[in-house]
């Protein structure tokens, strides 16, 4: 991953921890990232450009007004003042790519001073174990131990993501295929034979877990269940998080909406214009 820093601009070692999305249903960890970024007033750091993520370019996505400065699909903003840091990812992965692009993200975070990834994801509510369970709940996977799970976190009330088992078949074929090495016939000829434990090992966010682990980082996956459709309530449930993670009160932003966040400009063309009153 190589990365175009703006002009005047540079990586902060005061910027110690770093919030990205992992892609995955509802796109709730990249709206969540779009709620942080203008919230805690980061600035954009980097463009930052992946072969393994397709190109796009869009709008100012923070406002308040669209100027017309471009934002690409993977960039690098930093707040010094709250001391985070944070990737978006606009744009999904090539298909076959995810191993790559995980090990080219563990690379370029270490290399810029970092020693904590905070990834944000969203999990298919239907395949949740328990469908009748409160949608307010968040899971996580910590580096801490090898089992996936932290003190500190169980005393936040999220809960450890049950599915994780590092020992279960693919899992441990994940972690073989980070390690440089290839996927078993087996696994390759499984892949309409997957459980639903399975299901979990397949996404984003494991491949960054374990890519990242295995660079020396600490890493936190903070997950809650979602269905398509909107979304938005979920993403300030896992900016929440965030702010609860690192001790900060969201409060403290003073942003133009609500409990003191500032809501982006994007969010505003989420559902396209307002429909034109002349037709009724």
């Amino acid at each position: 991953m190589e990365f175009a820093l703006v002009d005047g601009e540079s990586f902060s070692p005061s910027c110690s921890t770093l919030v990205m999305p992992a892609l995955s249903i509802g796109n709730v960890g990249q709206l969540a990232v779009d709620l942080l970024i203008p919230s805690a007033k980061a600035r954009r750091v980097a463009y930052l450009d992946e072969p393994s993520v397709l190109p796009c370019a869009g709008n100012d996505a923070f406002g308040p007004d669209a100027v017309g400065d471009l934002a690409l699909a993977l960039e690098e903003y930093e707040s010094p003042s709250n001391g985070l840091a944070f990737i978006q990812q606009r744009s999904p992965i090539i298909t076959g790519m995810m191993i790559s692009f995980a090990k080219n993200v563990a690379n370029f975070v270490s290399s810029i001073g970092k020693d904590h990834l905070v990834i944000l994801s969203s999990l298919d509510s239907g395949k949740r174990r328990v469908i009748d369970a409160p949608n307010d709940i968040l899971y996580y996977l910590s580096s801490c131990n090898e089992d996936g799970s932290d003190p500190e976190y169980e005393k936040l009330g999220w809960k450890k993501l049950e599915e994780y088992d590092p020992s279960q078949r693919l899992w441990k074929s994940l972690a073989n295929l980070i390690d440089g090495g290839v996927l078993s016939e087996d696994m390759a000829d499984d892949a309409e034979e997957m459980t639903l434990s399975d299901y979990y090992a397949t996404l984003p966010f494991a491949a960054l877990f374990f890519a990242c682990k295995a660079k020396g980082l600490k890493v936190s996956c903070v997950l809650c269940y979602c269905s398509e459709g909107d979304n938005m309530p979920e993403s300030f449930h896992l900016a929440e998080a965030v702010c609860k993670l690192v001790g900060q009160d969201p409060e403290q932003f003073h942003g133009n909406g609500s409990n003191g966040w500032t809501i982006p400009l994007s969010w505003k063309s989420v559902y396209g214009p307002p429909p034109d009153m002349s037709i009724f």
